[in-house]
């Protein structure tokens, strides 16, 4: 079976070319053609010498997921389908806005971790990416979307927030983002990618030693009693320990800030006294909010908050000295919004039948 070199970071290609009797400096040239360049065949690296291609050839591949369906909002937001194998799909979501083009990239297909509000979560968990395949989505992206009129690549930022929780898949998504900022390949800045966690602690704690990027935190809640009951990982790791690694993370941090991300659900986070309790809950922390109006699904079980409701919710958070911004709502109309990938499948989890509409707060 052919090895997919877009597993390998540059030195572990390093490595393996020296295993099969080649130079190792010859790692870094296949690595450039397969980033830099976006070649998907060995036929096309011109200074290789054809030996060596034709070794490459019988040993390995440079194998990318495939397009099952492209899809394009009113607003120029791109979601693709990609296949990667056995009947899998994941789901990558391009957000353009203004000179910054963002890219929103999966870890895993399916998530095990059953948030209440995340369609994702609905279809239950089949297996971990592979770091070829979520590389290989930003390789995919890239190649589709081209260059603009300048000649500068479209995606400046990768953000760790499609289907998955990235801590959850930890060697894998590791690799992935060290590609990603290689140099030799994608050359993104450590503050241009960012990855999203639910608060896997160990985890967070191993990526500040390992991988340091920015960290965007699912928080969604003031108090474990909500938390617990919408993120179930939550009574694993509680909200005071999170936020402990939270702290701890930002000694490594390339920002000095870390974003928690809360989603606002009619009647189970929203009420103004949790807006007072998150005030309180965070003191110590350099953090910055984002305000998520929530993107239905269906048979999701909840509602959004009202506009009003989040923009009262937003000035306490201010008056508080937080600095506090609403998630502007993207690409809606083709279910590639916060939440919504993946969304019209099968409810695996049984979550509906289990939990019902959830309220909290009257």
């Amino acid at each position: 079976m052919k090895i997919n070199l877009l597993n390998y970071t540059l030195e572990q290609l390093g490595e393996y070319f020296e295993s099969i009797g080649e130079k190792k400096f010859r790692a870094k040239q296949v690595f450039r053609w397969m980033h830099v360049y976006g070649v998907s065949t060995f036929e096309e690296m011109t200074d290789i010498a054809k030996s060596l291609r034709s070794k490459l050839q019988e040993l390995a591949e440079i194998s990318v997921p495939e397009l099952v369906t492209e899809k394009i909002a009113s607003d120029g937001v791109y979601k693709w389908a990609l296949a990667v194998g056995n009947g899998n799909k994941i789901e990558t979501v391009f957000i353009p806005d203004g000179e910054r083009g963002t890219l929103c990239i999966s870890s895993q297909v399916g998530c095990a971790l059953e948030c209440q509000f995340c369609s994702t979560a609905r279809q239950g968990f089949n297996r971990n990416l592979t770091a070829g395949e979520i590389v290989g989505q930003l390789w995919w992206a890239n190649k589709r979307l081209g260059k603009d009129p300048k000649g500068e690549k479209l995606i400046t930022n990768v953000v760790m927030m499609g289907m998955g929780e990235p801590l959850a898949n930890y060697e894998n998504v590791i690799k992935a983002m060290q590609i990603m900022l290689d140099d030799n390949a994608y050359n993104l800045s450590k503050k241009k990618l960012t990855l999203s966690t639910s608060g896997i602690v160990p985890a967070l704690d191993k990526l500040g030693r390992d991988c340091p990027v920015a960290l965007a935190v699912s928080l969604h809640a003031s108090n474990n009693e909500v938390r617990d009951k919408i993120i179930p990982l939550n009574k694993k790791y509680p909200i005071e320990e999170l936020l402990s690694a939270c702290k701890r993370y930002l000694a490594n941090s390339p920002k000095d800030y870390v974003t928690f991300e809360y989603v606002m659900l009619k009647g189970v986070n929203d009420d103004l006294i949790y807006a007072e309790e998150l005030i309180k809950l965070v003191r110590g922390i350099e953090c910055k909010f984002n305000l998520i109006p929530f993107n239905p699904f269906p048979n999701s079980g909840f509602e959004s908050s009202s506009r009003n409701q989040i923009m009262k919710f937003q000035k306490i958070l201010q008056n508080g000295g937080l600095i506090t911004t609403i998630r502007k709502t993207r690409g809606e109309d083709i279910d590639a919004a916060c939440g919504q990938l993946v969304g019209r499948v099968m409810d695996k989890t049984k979550r509906q039948e289990k939990w019902g509409v959830i309220h909290l707060v009257n």
